[in-house]
């Protein structure tokens, strides 16, 4: 069991750091779509539908397909008040139940309202309703379920991991190795 546990997130940790560096450079592309937006705007006074539709499009990506990389990489929002202080099998106990208490539920309705929200998109056909405009609004609206599916398997592997350190299969002074999130 503990190999397989181990071989769960360590294949998740490299799946969602693949994804986070890959989703990285789409923030390049936002940069340089932005600032030739402005230089549009300023220059010649114009822009266009589909730019600032691609706009959020690609921020939306970022946020949405980087979150799962974002914890694996410990790099989210968390209060550290005490959990610094914690040792090990007292922040392997957090992650516990916190990730099933709280995290997974959300992630699995997400993902369940995501998948529908794209779906009915896909069916009518949605498009943007500015002329000009990006088509096919369903691969946007599918990101939804696709990056909390993605975060949905980080937070199994950060149970998986989080149960590992609980049965003294992990070593305790060191969860993670803070770069690739392999399990020692």
């Amino acid at each position: 069991m503990e190999k397989l546990l181990r071989s769960f997130v360590n294949g998740v940790g490299k799946i969602n750091e693949s994804i986070g560096r890959a989703v990285a450079w789409l923030t390049t592309l936002l940069v340089l779509l932005v600032c030739g937006d402005v230089l549009m705007r300023y220059w010649f006074n114009t822009t266009a539908a589909w730019v600032m539709e691609l706009e959020w499009h690609l921020f939306a990506l970022v946020f949405l397909l980087g979150a799962a990389y974002a914890f694996q990489q410990d790099r989210h929002v968390r209060v550290d008040l005490f959990y610094d202080r914690f040792s090990p099998r007292d922040r392997a106990w957090v992650n516990l139940v916190g990730g099933m208490v709280f995290l997974l539920p959300w992630c699995l309705v997400l993902v369940y309202v995501g998948w529908q929200y794209a779906l009915g998109s896909y069916y009518i056909g949605e498009g943007s309703p500015n002329p000009g405009g990006l088509p096919h609004r369903f691969l946007i609206k599918g990101s939804i379920a696709l990056g909390f599916l993605l975060l949905l398997l980080q937070a199994l592997a950060s149970i998986a991991a989080a149960l590992l350190v609980l049965f003294g299969e992990a070593q305790e002074d060191n969860e993670f190795s803070p770069t690739t999130n392999d399990i020692r």
